[in-house]
């Protein structure tokens, strides 16, 4: 009953905060006249930070001097929870994330992607995803970072799922470095397929050094791809090593 009673709290009290966020981000979204939309997106990655405050979490981040101010990253993490999202909206950087078109589709929260200028992929459908891949190419050129979770959808398990090439091409055409983030915990705190909260958890975040794409062609992107996921496949398995330990 606890369990329960904590979920609902969580539930109501993160609408609540969404919903409100609709009008202030609608305003300032109205002020905002860069067409980038960056100070939009910066206050819409605040509303994450505001829903993870609400839940039973501690966030352990680290990895930070693995961001060069000013650079352009494809930022690439895994997938264990909902709850990754507020999670890596903690890290300051001006970016753009690709989520899937069903999100964009969605009252409110999509209307919050939207208005934040995210960038909405149709799996299933290669012609729109390569416009889509070619929207984020043009992000980047203009010096914003994009956020990709390129196992496509949420581990069942917390063992990392194959990831999708789009991020790692898109990398080396534009001659931009792969930033990678694992994250751990999250899935015990919110596990896929219920929406009930478990109690207090601690969540990892660590941002890795970053990978240069130069040096590949695109039909070696599986190479890239296949060389970031052991990076954070390694990564994740010493987090859970050292968590053990202490």
């Amino acid at each position: 009953m606890t369990a329960v009673l904590r979920s609902l709290w969580i539930w109501t009290a993160s609408a609540i905060l969404i919903i409100s966020w609709v009008p202030v981000l609608g305003l300032i979204r109205l002020f905002d006249r860069d067409p980038l939309r960056i100070i939009t997106a910066r206050w819409l990655r605040r509303l994450g930070r505001l829903v993870a405050n609400v839940n039973p979490w501690r966030l352990h981040i680290s990895g930070l001097e693995n961001i060069a101010a000013g650079q352009a990253y494809v930022i690439v993490s895994n997938h264990q929870s909902l709850a990754d999202i507020p999670l890596v909206a903690h890290l300051r950087v001006d970016a753009k994330w690709m989520g899937k078109a069903e999100l964009f589709r969605l009252p409110v929260v999509g209307w919050l992607f939207r208005m934040s200028g995210d960038v909405p992929v149709e799996r299933g459908d290669r012609r729109k995803a390569a416009r889509a891949l070619l929207r984020c190419a043009s992000y980047l050129r203009q010096g914003l970072s994009l956020v990709f979770f390129p196992e496509g959808t949420r581990t069942r398990d917390g063992e990392l799922l194959p990831f999708n090439d789009g991020p790692f091409q898109l990398a080396i055409r534009e001659g931009v470095p792969v930033l990678p983030l694992v994250v751990d915990g999250s899935g015990a705190a919110l596990p896929r397929g219920t929406w009930i909260f478990r109690g207090t958890q601690d969540i990892y975040l660590k941002v890795l050094a970053p990978l240069a794409a130069t040096g590949y062609t695109v039909k070696q992107s599986a190479e890239l791809r296949d060389r970031v996921w052991d990076y954070m496949a390694d990564e994740l398995h010493r987090m859970r090593a050292s968590a053990l330990v202490n």
